[in-house]
């Protein structure tokens, strides 16, 4: 039954959160040390990625071993770095954990620095980062609000405002400061507060029944909280490449923009052949943040070959060596398959 008080008590709140964080938390290598640079990597694949992505797929076990310090990652070029990123998406959280190794290898010595102000001016962290590694690494009592955490502080202390507007953002992160100074164990409470999330307190209707702070949540339909305000429907956009096989190798295009800079893809259709296009491949589909994309692939225009300095014809082996947006490796994937082309080193 939930507390009659008005509002959820702080300290009996995160004492129930630490001693059931302690019995029943559940066991990521990111959990077993407290080296900054382990945590800080694992916060950074895990924004907009599932854990069972980075776990199951090795992702992490992967960039550990390829890059296991700040200066491993400092000294790698961009290419292998990308490379170990391919398939998390997102890739500017990959150049910007490198380019946070390298002020950390530079101006700090290759040591994370301790204080809170000074880890939030280094680039790339915003304050969920500096939480995360001051309370998991150095134990601070630094507060730390995500998705998870934004959902269960919204059921507990029963609040409609929404979570993705300033006064919302605002009150989240007062909560989760006064919540995490309550305990002397700031690293398992921030832990807790983000399993109970991934657990008990999922997004739709929770397991209520075996939550075990459910004494203090204040919820009367936990099912409607947390609120959003009203977004917009994604934005369709269509795309169209073209898939060019050569004796020498396929051509693909290097990114220049800034999403996707130094990644490697099918060349983008000539506008002059966009209203008589050539025959189409093969077309699937792929979303990113607000849009949904369409992609159409293209035989190579045959009268056209004045392809610009971007585009190279990369031998087959060396495919798998290059950064490629998952889109477009699933896509060369499947054009080579029916082609009956050798994929094993794609």
């Amino acid at each position: 039954m939930p507390s009659q008080r008005s509002t959820p008590d702080n300290t009996e709140l995160a004492a129930g959160l630490v001693d059931w964080f302690r019995k029943k938390g559940r066991d990521y290598p990111w959990r077993r040390t407290r080296d900054p640079y382990a945590i800080l990597v694992s916060e950074v694949m895990l924004q907009q990625t599932q854990i069972s992505t980075v776990l199951d797929r090795g992702y992490y076990a992967r960039w550990m071993k390829r890059f296991p310090d700040w200066q491993t990652l400092a000294q790698a070029d961009e290419t292998s770095v990308l490379s170990a990123w391919e398939g998390l998406g997102y890739y500017r959280r990959a150049r910007n954990l490198q380019q946070l190794a390298r002020v950390i290898v530079t101006e700090h010595g290759g040591d994370f620095p301790k204080d809170h102000a000074v880890i939030l001016g280094l680039p790339g962290v915003g304050p969920y980062i500096a939480g995360a590694v001051a309370s998991f690494a150095f134990d601070h009592a630094q507060p730390i609000v995500d998705g998870n955490v934004a959902r269960v502080l919204s059921r507990i202390f029963n609040d409609p405002t929404p979570i993705d507007a300033p006064q919302g953002r605002q009150i989240l992160w007062t909560r989760a400061e006064h919540l995490v100074q309550a305990t002397d164990d700031p690293r398992a409470l921030n832990s807790a507060l983000m399993e109970l999330g991934q657990t008990h307190c999922r997004p739709g209707r929770p397991d209520c029944k075996s939550c075990p702070v459910q004494g203090q949540c204040h919820a009367a339909a936990p099912e409607n909280l947390p609120v959003k305000s009203s977004r917009p429907p994604p934005t369709e956009v269509t795309e169209r490449v073209v898939f060019m096989r050569t004796n020498g190798g396929i051509l693909l295009e290097q990114e220049t923009g800034s999403r996707r800079t130094g990644l490697w893809k099918l060349p983008a259709l000539p506008n002059l052949f966009h209203e008589t296009p050539p025959p189409v491949l093969m077309r699937t589909s792929y979303g990113i943040t607000r849009y949904k994309v369409t992609l159409w692939v293209h035989e190579s225009p045959q009268d056209f070959s004045t392809w610009p300095a971007s585009h190279q014809i990369i031998p087959q082996v060396e495919l798998a060596a290059l950064p490629m947006p998952s889109p477009y490796r699933r896509a060369l994937q499947a054009l080579l398959k029916e082609r009956e082309v050798d994929t094993l080193n794609l």
